[in-house]
């Protein structure tokens, strides 16, 4: 505080921040970068150990012994699907029932803004088919769910056969102190999201769909399972939901620990854990794994049906099982007895899971990093902008900017005004501009939208030729300084308040946005640094995140299958805005860019 208080030494101090500015940042951008690439150094980790008492002292004995049972339910219901040419909802309506469930249905539809060429969908329409299994040890004032999608063709038929040996091995035990509700759900994401709404009286999307008829009491947890494949070699934990969310540490912990007890394979990012952390390999594997958590939780997408659950409260993860190691295999029976344990360990539950990590990364099931330990690295890339915020010509151009009698208010506000117009144009009109688009060009709807939207992305960068046309004049020194500074202390914000609800996207945004922004002025050689600028965009990052996302899944792509890729993730992640509430969409088109286009005006600043 002496440091501060004394003028002299103050003054000292400002001298050599200003002398040492650019240096001081250039060391904290690598340190930020270092830093995050340590966390998956295994000693910079933690352990992953059972917060919740109710769930860590002492393992519950499994007797699930239907898998043979559920493989043939399995046959049975993928016969009765083709016949459908569906989902088979009176099929599984008398299942249930002659399971002892309280069977109840839900139909619901929902019309996208355009067509979702992925899934070659527009009109969705669809039944919701869930059982509810009463407690018969408490008041019904809490329950549990398992979901599991019914998916086209013979995808998942296994795991809707195993949900319903479930309920028919639940049924006849008596230990249950929460009601447990079986889901299957018609069109994956869409049918979930119908469900819940329905089932919280809310419509924040909307979508149509029929009120549900039986409820049981506030739902504590859900797991959601998936089976790709008749053969499971191993199971795999996921995550990401909603806007980055995830679940309760605990709930990974405790699907770890049964795969543990039965001798499972388990993965986490479809990549088995290596113990060779010691080893160039090992480091590798444990950040090619932490990396891929990353770029799937910026991205911002539910992974799972787990993943709209969170947005309730709802603890959930997925657990979809996969092929991909030929030396093992699990059988359903095992699979079985893995659900059994966790929804009786789920059951024993006195609260809701509170007492582990919400914010964390995972380079491995067994190591974790928590909130603590990875938020440096992000905030050695924000504290460049208040570096450079500080920077004495800038503060003193702000100081003179906020005199009545100055212009350099009108100077920074016209281009702050056109660059969120842009944003807000970039937000809107894509969508409704769909069937201009295509009345006048060959192109599907899906094609109109993206097409538009880089269209109205590339149109911005003439922001500084009509922001000098509109001031009817030339900008002054003091007015890109100004500018400038508004700039960064905007981008500050929006990367502070973006890392605290999505650390991923924070932190990707931080690592491409800072250094161009921090250093950028309109004395700079224009046509190199405009080719700099527009390579770390907005848009390139998402680029760049589809080729190292193809990569660190073993499964890289050429420049035109990375392009179509690059437009695919733009039309999903418009979609999902529309579909599910995701907020990456708007916060690119409405925020980050509009930010980004105003340095781009200080680059071009006459």
């Amino acid at each position: 505080m002496g440091l501060l208080s004394d003028p002299n030494r103050r003054k000292a101090l400002t001298g050599l921040l200003t002398r040492l500015n650019t240096p001081i940042c250039i060391v904290c951008y690598l340190a930020g970068i270092v830093w995050f690439m340590g966390l998956a150094f295994e000693p910079f980790t933690l352990r992953t150990y059972m917060s919740e008492n109710a769930m860590g002292s002492t393992m519950v004995e499994e007797r699930f012994s239907s898998g043979e049972r559920a493989l043939s339910l399995a046959k049975e219901f993928d016969a009765h699907k083709r016949q459908a040419r569906g989902m088979p909802v009176e099929w599984l309506v008398k299942a249930m029932q002659s399971r002892g469930l309280e069977v109840f249905t839900q139909s619901f539809s929902r019309k996208l803004p355009f067509p979702d060429e992925n899934k070659e969908r527009y009109m969705v329409r669809g039944t919701n088919v869930y059982g509810i299994l009463r407690a018969p040890r408490a008041p019904r004032t809490e329950a549990l769910v398992i979901t599991a999608p019914c998916s086209p063709g013979n995808t998942n038929n296994q795991a809707v056969a195993l949900l319903l040996a479930l309920a028919q091995y639940f049924r006849n035990q008596i230990y249950w102190a929460k009601d447990i509700i079986f889901l299957v759900n018609e069109h994956d994401l869409i049918g979930t999201q119908a469900w819940l709404e329905g089932y919280h009286h809310t419509n924040i999307t909307g979508m149509e769909y029929s009120p549900l008829q039986g409820r049981a009491g506030s739902i504590q947890a859900a797991l959601s399972l998936e089976l790709s494949s008749d053969v499971i070699t191993s199971l795999d934990l996921v995550l990401e939901g909603l806007n980055g969310q995830l679940p309760n540490l605990d709930l990974a912990n405790l699907f770890y620990a049964f795969c543990q007890k039965l001798g499972v394979l388990c993965t986490i990012q479809g990549k088995l854990q290596r113990n060779d952390w010691d080893t160039a390999e090992g480091y590798t594997h444990a950040a090619q794994t932490m990396m891929l958590m990353v770029l799937k939780q910026a991205c911002g997408r539910s992974w799972g049906d787990h993943g709209l659950f969170l947005r309730y409260h709802i603890e959930a993860a997925s657990v979809r099982g996969i092929n991909s190691f030929r030396h093992y295999k699990t059988d359903a029976t095992t699979i079985g007895r893995l659900l059994e344990g966790m929804v009786r360990k789920l059951n024993n539950l006195l609260e809701r899971l509170h007492q582990s990590y919400f914010f964390y990364l995972l380079p491995s099931l067994s190591r974790f990093v928590s909130i603590g330990y990875y938020m440096p690295a992000f905030g050695l890339l924000a504290v460049i902008l208040l570096l450079r915020v500080s920077f004495p010509g800038l503060c003193h151009c702000f100081s003179v900017s906020l005199q009545p009698s100055s212009p350099g208010v009108l100077t920074v506000l016209t281009p702050v005004v056109i660059s969120h117009l842009t944003g807000v144009a970039l937000y809107l009109l894509p969508v409704h501009l769909q069937e201009m688009a295509v009345e006048h060009f060959p192109v599907s709807e899906t094609e109109a939208v993206v097409l538009t939207a880089i269209a109205i992305y590339t149109a911005g960068l003439a922001l500084p030729h009509n922001t000098q046309r509109l001031l009817s004049g030339e900008g002054t020194e003091q007015g890109w300084k100004v500018l400038k500074l508004t700039a960064l202390l905007y981008l500050a914000v929006l990367l502070g308040c973006t890392a605290l609800i999505n650390f991923s996207l924070g932190f990707i945004l931080a690592v491409t946005l800072v250094p161009i922004t921090a250093s950028i002025t309109p004395h700079m050689p224009k046509a190199l640094y405009a080719v700099v600028m527009v390579l770390l965009s907005p848009a390139f990052t998402i680029l760049y995140c589809v080729f190292i996302y193809q990569e660190l899944i073993e499964a890289p792509v050429s420049v035109s299958e990375g392009w179509m890729l690059f437009l695919s993730v733009i039309s999903q992640g418009i979609l999902d805005h529309a579909l599910y509430g995701s907020l990456v969409y708007p916060l690119l088109a409405l925020f980050i860019y509009p930010c980004w286009l105003m340095f781009w005006n200080i680059l071009f600043w006459n």
